[in-house]
């Protein structure tokens, strides 16, 4: 589709699309000026689906929208929101969960790490503004790599493909959950992981205790050089 894409199609490994449902004209028309039209494009190209055999997704936001208010809930992106100044979209998952949102405004700017209850903000609002979205979310696809999206044992071994065999390839609606959660005191051990619906167990994830924002390195770094 674009040398972008290409990266994260064929040099990342994350093709090719797996678990593909294609979005219909009215979810492509209420998104059309939401999300860059870029990743309209991707959707209409490959559909939501999952990639590098599941480890990836992109997702419906719409599918995604109460879960997504219950984690940015007595946030400052809920503030954010409120105000208008924002609007924020799930526009990806990991097999484990974690949540790649994209902001009107803001870019790929956050990542929700649901396991630990943690948000890591990136603000990109000032790329946006010089590079563009379609470009920006170009950048989102090239630079995804697998190892970030992966979760580890106690040796600090990469659980994806040992979840796959053991349990099976995921279905587009499902994700590989600790059972008891690591946010509780659950071990990230092979054993401890269960197929699960992923929206039933991220509400559950989300109902689990305070979540914690982290700092946003990129803007402070910005605020230092200016």
């Amino acid at each position: 589709m674009n040398k972008f894409f290409d990266n994260f199609y064929i040099f990342a490994g994350f093709g090719p699309a797996v678990k593909s449902k294609q979005p219909t004209a009215e979810e492509l028309e209420f998104f059309e000026d939401k999300l860059p039209a870029r990743l309209l494009e991707y959707w209409q190209e490959y559909g939501f689906c999952g990639w590098g055999e599941g480890i990836f997704w992109t997702v419906n936001p719409d599918d995604y929208k109460d879960i997504l208010a219950q984690w940015l809930l007595g946030t400052v992106f809920e503030q954010r929101e409120v105000a208008g100044i924002d609007k924020y979209y799930v526009i990806g998952r990991s097999a484990f969960g974690k949540l790649y949102i994209w902001g009107e405004t803001s870019g790929a700017s956050l990542d929700i790490v649901t396991n630990f209850s943690m948000i890591f903000p990136s603000d990109q609002s000032e790329k946006l503004k010089t590079i563009g979205e379609e470009k920006l979310i170009e950048k989102f696809y090239s630079s995804k790599r697998k190892s970030n999206m992966e979760e580890q044992d106690l040796d600090k071994n990469p659980l994806f493909e040992r979840a796959m065999a053991k349990l099976g390839p995921l279905e587009a609606d499902e994700m590989y959950g600790f059972v008891p959660a690591l946010a509780i005191g659950g071990a990230p051990k092979l054993e401890n992981l269960q197929k699960v619906k992923a929206l039933e167990h991220l509400t559950f994830l989300a109902d689990l205790g305070e979540i914690t924002v982290m700092a946003d390195i990129v803007a402070m770094s910005n605020a230092l050089h200016k």
